[in-house]
């Protein structure tokens, strides 16, 4: 399992390619790599572990469905690669500005919560990892969208309540304390 992660990593790094995170000058990838990592406390699913390296790919970066499962066929079998490609689709926004520009971001954003209650159990885990560590880093490096970023979050984590309890119990705990913080 360790060489087929190692393997997606890659992948990962290559398609993110030189993009770097918002407020570190790390790059993009290593906010994947942490979410992965979350998540092995959780599951050793390796459609989890993968998915969860690969969540931000098909939304910030040139790389096509297609294209990410013919890669994931050279490293897993195919029900293990359709069901990774499913768990990215399922974490991929669907109703972002440039498709919906009519549509303000508290509006976008509802629409997402809605859709996000259909994914599985195992896809809502991996979500919590995202906000988990996402929140980490908004928090102190960019406190005026973090309280905006919080409170969408915290509506995300009260609707999708069917992952894995602990990592939600954590991602809650962490943004109930940076919500606090923030109001000081």
């Amino acid at each position: 399992m360790e060489e087929t992660l190692r393997k997606i990593t890659e992948f990962g790094y290559h398609a993110h390619g030189n993009q770097q995170r918002k407020y570190t000058p790390d790059l993009y990838m290593v906010h994947p790599v942490r979410v992965m990592e979350q998540c092995k406390n959780y599951t050793q699913d390796i459609t989890v572990l993968a998915a969860a390296l690969l969540h931000d790919v098909l939304e910030d970066t040139p790389i096509a469905e297609e294209e990410m499962k013919n890669f994931l066929l050279t490293v897993m079998s195919e029900a293990q690669a359709e069901e990774t490609l499913k768990r990215v689709i399922e974490l991929t926004d669907v109703y972002i500005k440039d498709d919906f520009p009519q549509l303000n971001r508290r509006t976008r954003k509802a629409k997402e919560v809605e859709r996000l209650k259909q994914i599985s159990p195992e896809t809502q885990t991996i979500k919590y990892a995202d906000i988990l560590d996402n929140s980490q880093e908004i928090i102190p490096y960019d406190p005026d969208f973090a309280k905006v970023y919080l409170h969408e979050v915290k509506t995300i984590l009260k609707t999708l309540d069917r992952g894995n309890p602990e990592l939600r119990r954590k991602a809650m705990t962490m943004v109930e304390e940076g919500l606090k913080q923030l109001s000081r």
